[in-house]
């Protein structure tokens, strides 16, 4: 791995990944580290989990302040976030990535009691990310070729909101990191 993508990831998720994540009482680093240790548990491959680990980056490198769903402003952090994780990683990682807020709103649409597991923040974000799916948007979503990672990435970022939550720390992920990265 370059010393530059790892202080980057570093600067990012250590550096700035402090602030609360959403209504929970956890940070947005336990809360990536906990979608990282949900996908290893689930015996995802190395770019899962990186997407998983990875999948919130926009909200830390967006200029819109904290909490702009809280002002009615979607961030749209899954582009943001993909895009910037495209130009270092493959699609293996960006993708999941890009495809996770879709698979929220998928999720909601085909399985009735998901939105019940929403985490207020989420329920609140999902009427700014486009409410449910169409059944147009439903096959275009399942035509993606990452839409089954999307799915597990965003079942791993569901449950990871528990404040006793115990995992590797950061560092211990970035192991994965060489594997996935653009040479």
């Amino acid at each position: 791995m370059s010393d530059i993508l790892r202080q980057e990831l570093l600067d990012i998720f250590v550096g700035r990944a402090t602030r609360r994540y959403g209504l929970s009482e956890i940070n947005q680093l336990q809360h990536a580290l906990q979608c990282a240790a949900h996908a290893e548990a689930d015996g995802a491959p190395p770019a899962t989990v990186l997407a998983a680990l990875l999948h919130d980056v926009g909200h830390m490198i967006h200029t819109l302040g904290e909490n702009p769903a809280g002002r009615g402003i979607d961030d749209a952090h899954e582009q943001l976030g993909a895009d910037w994780l495209a130009q270092r990683f493959g699609p293996e990682v960006s993708e999941p990535v890009r495809l996770h807020v879709a698979a929220k709103r998928y999720l909601c649409t085909v399985e009735p009691d998901y939105f019940g597991k929403l985490a207020p923040d989420s329920v609140r974000s999902l009427k700014l990310q486009g409410g449910l799916m169409s059944a147009a948007q439903l096959e275009t979503f399942r035509a993606h070729p990452q839409h089954v990672e999307a799915v597990r990435v965003r079942r791993f970022d569901e449950a990871a909101k528990d404040p006793r939550a115990s995992t590797p720390d950061f560092d211990y992920y970035l192991r994965h990191v060489e594997a996935c990265q653009l040479k």
